[in-house]
């Protein structure tokens, strides 16, 4: 699930500028409120197909895309699809689009700042922030719905791909993936941020054990600048310093990965483990060895981790999954998806699902208006990720849906097709294989006021773990929300050490 809330948030874009607006007061012409987008054919000539978006905030400066994203106080978005658009012709979008949270006739009137976007990027989750979309420079309005008639937006300008910024201690590495390129029928990029170790650049030749760091829905490989601010927290630094760390991007246009192969966006694990990783540690002279090898994330990368451990257990020698996307599909942020009859959007009472609360436990967001918001963005969403990963592929080449979008109702066929990416059925269909492979290798901690519902499913996989006998850390921590368990990551590093240690030296 989303980082953004919490302090170790992964994926959060800083917003550094804010492009200069003046509010410009449209002549009342009492005609109902609509947008003229138009393209700078310099940048589109070819007929375009894809997304347009007008995104209206009442924040007074900055860029309205890039908080086109928010969960829990998303702008008024309106959206329409086009096919084969002809970009020397107009786009009209009015109150018959996609709107939310509300219709376009229902928008306060009041002063908003309005930006347009055309999505184009095939590889970024994120409307208007993906290399290659479109979008147009910001207008201060005032807006009336009734009143106001036709606003005129041209989109002139282009998301550049952001340099990643080296250091002495960062590298970025990328590897052209066959697997994941065949699949996709185009050249597929795999990269990672790699942290050296303090003395790598003294002893480059020295080999070091290597922990694979996987951020949470939303981050990328940028998520290797957070982990200085980690480890000051945990007070682990200094054993850090003695191992290569690895942040693989996980993202892609789908959400995010888990490195997960799945028959929606592709071979994810087979290509990290098969052609990011081997590259990685050759260049930068880890282990390459899965006696040395380990993998920790948080929320998304929590369950990331945890699936890379127990579909690779000979290429992990460990994992540490902090707060984890759901373990357990019999609890999946409250909801049972196999029990028929249910519902995403209201329980067996009755009453609303909520998918996200508070630290005083309210509800800060329902299950259907989070549904409504992702619908109006396309693919990326958190829901739409899961459905790409667990589903199956449709005869239309798009996620099957696991629910009606309209009434929530749970497809059971589909639920039933999850079942292979249901970690503690995984475990269970698989123990007597995976048992002597993963002693000793489990770490898994969920929050007990979990921001995102997470506890329900942690628990139900504790109980399967000890029936099954096995010897995994499943720890339920007391009042914690959706965040690291700052005390287990030292010894975390500890561990790596220590058996380096005991197996080559250091």
């Amino acid at each position: 699930m989303c980082m953004r809330i919490t302090c170790c948030a992964a994926g959060a874009v800083l917003h550094l500028l804010s492009l200069p607006a003046v509010a410009q007061h449209a002549p009342p012409v009492d005609q109902p409120l609509q947008f003229q987008i138009t393209f700078e054919t310099k940048l589109q000539s070819a007929p375009y197909t894809g997304r347009v978006y007008v995104v209206i905030s009442k924040a007074p400066r900055g860029e309205p895309r890039q908080d086109l994203s928010n969960w829990f106080n998303p702008p008024q978005t309106v959206a329409l699809d086009v096919k084969n658009w002809n970009p020397t012709e107009p786009i009209h979008i009015g109150e018959h689009a996609l709107s939310h949270p509300g219709a376009l006739r229902d928008l306060a009137p009041g002063e908003y700042t309005v930006q347009a976007i055309a999505r184009r990027s095939l590889d970024h989750p994120r409307p208007g922030e993906g290399p290659g979309d479109l979008f147009s420079d910001p207008k201060v309005l005032a807006l009336d719905p009734i009143k106001t008639g036709t606003v005129r937006l041209h989109l002139d300008n282009v998301v550049e791909e952001q340099p990643f910024p080296e250091t002495e201690r960062i590298k970025l590495i990328e590897v052209e993936s066959a697997l994941l390129s065949k699949f996709h029928g185009r050249k597929i990029k795999m990269r990672a941020a790699v942290m050296l170790p303090k003395d790598w650049q003294q002893d480059s030749d020295r080999k070091y054990p290597v922990l694979y760091w996987i951020g949470g829905f939303g981050s990328d490989h940028r998520f290797a600048a957070q982990l200085p601010m980690i480890m000051a927290m945990t007070g682990a630094g200094d054993l850090a310093d003695r191992v290569l760390q690895v942040v693989p991007d996980p993202q892609c246009y789908r959400g995010h990965s888990v490195f997960a192969d799945s028959a929606n966006n592709g071979p994810w694990g087979r290509a990290l483990v098969e052609e990011l990783i081997p590259e990685v540690e050759r260049k930068f002279h880890g282990a390459q060895s899965g006696e040395h090898r380990y993998a920790t994330g948080i929320s998304s990368g929590g369950w990331s981790c945890l699936w890379l451990q127990i579909t690779y257990p000979d290429a992990f020698n460990g994992c540490w999954a902090h707060v984890p996307d759901p373990v357990d599909f019999r609890n999946f942020q409250n909801i049972d998806l196999y029990k028929p009859g249910t519902s995403m959007f209201i329980d067996e009472s009755g009453s609303r699902r909520p998918i996200a609360r508070g630290r005083g436990g309210q509800v800060s967001l329902w299950y259907d208006d989070f549904v409504k918001l992702e619908e109006i963005l396309g693919p990326g969403g958190q829901i739409h990720s899961f459905e790409a990963v667990f589903g199956p592929r449709g005869p239309n080449g798009e996620p099957v849906p696991l629910f009606d979008r309209a009434t929530g109702m749970i497809d059971p066929e589909v639920a039933k097709a999850w079942e292979s990416y249901d970690i503690r059925l995984v475990l269970e269909r698989n123990w007597p294989t995976l048992s002597p492979k993963l002693r000793g290798k489990l770490h898994i901690y969920a929050g007990e006021k979990d921001d995102f519902y997470l506890d329900g499913a942690a628990r139900l996989l504790k109980e399967s773990l000890a029936k099954l006998g096995s010897d995994a850390e499943v720890e339920i921590v007391p009042g914690m929300g959706h965040t690291f368990h700052r005390p287990k990551v030292r010894p975390m590093y500890e561990h790596i050490i220590d058996r380096f240690q005991a197996g080559k030296g250091m």
